[in-house]
């Protein structure tokens, strides 16, 4: 059954409203022939065209030094709005935070011009809930370009659309200003992540308004853009499975490197709600120390984060015994008896819940008990 495949038990009245009839979906993925959407590819060569150029003006020393720093900063800040916003955040709610921290979040995100954090959280969560599957918008299994950035320029598949429609939103259509990002994206696009890294070189220190274009826009947004694809291809393919060997998510230290800490992907797929997003939570991972900085200010509180006795079971249990514990203890073994009364809660199966203030229970991974995660309090600024 179709519906015990993707991980998902629907009820009788879900089956009616949500899906089609099992032979239609058999029929429909069977005979699915990816369809090109040609207008993404006319502007993903405009936006690589533009970018190799703004590469080309630097490597050539055509461009004033502070819009390299610029073009940078920008990165970066564009970069944390999506690793820490889009994705600790909003789409796994690792952690909460206070209304000032929303509005920091949804700002910088729109930098980065990945599409609205209501579209970024929902496709997000839809990978988790069916990694690598043909529900999975970019499935790892179709091969690497199509999971670094060939799902964006074809049509998505049919089991991407129907199963997107039980993904529950009702958390993030809850917050005004996800909302109102989602309504005037464009917009707000426009301005954040074109119009003031174009005009600040400009009217600062000068600089050529082809510069300014190719640079801190072009060459600084298609590196933004792939950064975060490698997390979808290279950290699907090349790396680790320390703590879950049973699944295609790998940890890659360069990957982490490059992203600020999203790169310890096999860690992330088997503890989604944990905000450091990997075991070593200060190794290459400046968006948990991002994190922690805002909950020093009271901005962010509530961190949640996987206790030792989780992972250890869960090294034990699932990896591939690749972890460096492993490796050091080889001949040793873990005492179930000591560690199962701390994983009471734990459960087995991966399942998907909807958003309340119970912290035991948390999106796409496995269901805790009050005990089974540390829950760093915060108190509200």
């Amino acid at each position: 059954d179709i519906f015990l495949q993707y991980g998902e038990i629907f009820s009788d009245e879900e089956r009616k409203v949500d899906a089609p009839k099992k032979d239609d979906r058999k029929s429909d993925s069977e005979q699915f022939k990816p369809e090109i959407v040609w207008k993404n590819i006319f502007l993903f060569v405009i936006l690589h065209t533009g970018g190799f150029w703004g590469i080309w003006r630097i490597l050539t020393l055509q461009n004033h030094w502070l819009t390299i720093v610029w073009s940078l900063a920008v990165s970066v800040i564009g970069a944390e709005g999506v690793m820490v916003g889009s994705h600790r955040f909003f789409s796994h709610k690792c952690f909460k935070g206070n209304d000032w921290f929303k509005l920091l979040a949804i700002l910088t995100q729109t930098i980065a011009g990945q599409n609205c954090i209501y579209i970024w959280a929902r496709d997000h969560r839809l990978h988790h809930k069916y990694s690598d599957t043909d529900a999975d918008p970019h499935n790892s299994k179709r091969g690497f370009f199509f999971c670094h950035m060939g799902w964006l320029l074809q049509k998505k598949h049919p089991m991407v659309k129907l199963m997107g429609k039980n993904i529950d939103m009702s958390d993030l259509e809850a917050e005004p200003l996800v909302m109102f990002q989602k309504k005037y994206y464009y917009l707000l696009y426009t301005v954040l992540a074109f119009g003031i890294p174009v005009v600040v070189p400009i009217y600062f220190w000068g600089e050529s308004y082809s510069n300014a274009i190719l640079i801190p826009y072009f060459a600084r947004y298609m590196m933004t853009l792939h950064g975060t694809w490698t997390v979808n291809s290279i950290a699907h393919f090349y790396g680790y499975r320390p703590y879950s060997k049973d699944i295609v998510p790998v940890e890659s230290e360069f990957v982490a490197f490059i992203t600020s800490g999203e790169g310890w992907h096999n860690y992330h797929h088997s503890f989604p709600w944990d905000y450091r997003a990997g075991e070593f939570g200060k190794k290459w991972n400046f968006s948990s120390r991002v994190v922690d900085w805002f909950a020093s200010i009271g901005w962010t509180y509530d961190l949640k984060c996987a206790t030792p006795e989780m992972v250890k079971y869960r090294i034990t249990k699932r990896g591939d015994g690749s972890h460096p514990s492993c490796q050091r203890d080889e001949n040793s073994a873990i005492d179930d008896l000591t560690i199962k009364p701390k994983m009471e809660g734990l459960g087995e199966e991966r399942r998907y819940t909807k958003f309340g203030e119970d912290d035991s229970e948390d999106i796409y991974g496995d269901k805790v008990s009050s005990e089974g995660f540390t829950l760093l309090k915060r108190a509200r600024a």
